[in-house]
């Protein structure tokens, strides 16, 4: 603390006054600023590194997590040599449930699948009658781009398809039926367009290498459960003894932020040829559906 002793002290006292009382609160306030500037600076870094990562996370979890079931109906063609030399037409439907599930913070999804097939078929003289039926299960995991600020999507991965069903003709007396049983590894891929209210998506699966059972040629079914003779019955398959695949263009409209309506065209392509038969389901649908958790862009 400064005394006041004559002219020289008094200058002292009144620079210590000024020190005291003028320099320190400037130079805080001076300190306090900077600070205040700095953080300035920092804060639209911040902003800008933190919220649109946020957005940019619950878009890509809606996009990717959804549940979707459909129902279709369309023409079915079937051949199946084991049964009839003739080809066979009618009419089908299909069901479809699909859940779809991915993290914002990771770039894969996982898909679980089923179909349920149904069909009445007649030959082209309108006698007989070929009742065909199918259960598949699928598995499936993607690896996904996000292109064009998150409005294109392209996902490409693997798929096991197993496949359970049967082809049953009314006039045979003898094999009146046909099972179909088999395990399918396919490429796969799906790709998705982000319009205001509608998102367009096609998805494609291609057989690549399975297993399969069938009777041989002239084999019957008393041969091979009640006699066990096995004769070839599971038979190794690829692209080139069964060249099949499955298809989907849908559109997708969506309505409010948790439901969505869609509307499209399902293919699916089953063709067979080992142990000297052939076998070929052809099916087209028309399929209406609700998608469950997939929000608008």
């Amino acid at each position: 603390m400064c005394k006041p002793r004559g002219i020289r002290q008094r200058l002292m006292a009144v620079a210590c006054w000024l020190l005291t009382a003028g320099v320190l609160p400037l130079s805080a306030q001076e300190s306090t600023r900077s600070q205040e500037s700095a953080r300035s600076q920092e804060s639209p870094l911040s902003q800008e590194s933190t919220l649109p990562l946020s957005a940019q996370g619950d878009a890509l979890t809606a996009m990717r997590s959804y549940q979707h079931y459909q129902l279709g109906v369309g023409p079915t063609h079937i051949l199946d040599t084991y049964l009839s030399q003739e080809k066979f037409s009618g009419t089908g439907i299909t069901f479809m449930s699909s859940n779809m599930a991915g993290k914002a913070d990771s770039r894969w999804t996982t898909l679980w699948q089923h179909m349920v097939n149904l069909s009445t078929n007649k030959d082209r003289s309108k006698d007989g009658t070929e009742l065909e039926g199918a259960y598949h299960l699928s598995f499936g995991r993607y690896y996904g781009w996000h292109l064009y600020g998150d409005r294109w999507t392209l996902q490409a991965g693997g798929l096991a398809d197993i496949g359970l069903g049967f082809i049953y003709n009314t006039r045979n007396g003898n094999n009146p039926a046909q099972a179909r049983l088999g395990l399918q590894l396919c490429p796969s891929a799906i790709t998705m367009y982000h319009l205001r209210r509608f998102t367009l998506r096609y998805a494609i699966d291609l057989p690549l290498l399975g297993v399969v059972f069938s009777p041989n040629y002239g084999q019957s079914y008393y041969e091979i459960f009640s006699k066990g003779n096995y004769d070839h019955n599971a038979v190794p398959t690829t692209f080139v003894s069964a060249p099949s695949f499955r298809q989907q263009l849908t559109a997708i409209w969506h309505c409010s932020d948790r439901l969505s309506l869609s509307l499209g065209y399902l293919g699916d392509y089953d063709q067979l040829k080992v142990n000297n038969l052939k076998r070929h389901v052809l099916s087209h649908r028309i399929m209406i559906g609700v998608v469950v958790g997939l929000n608008d862009k």
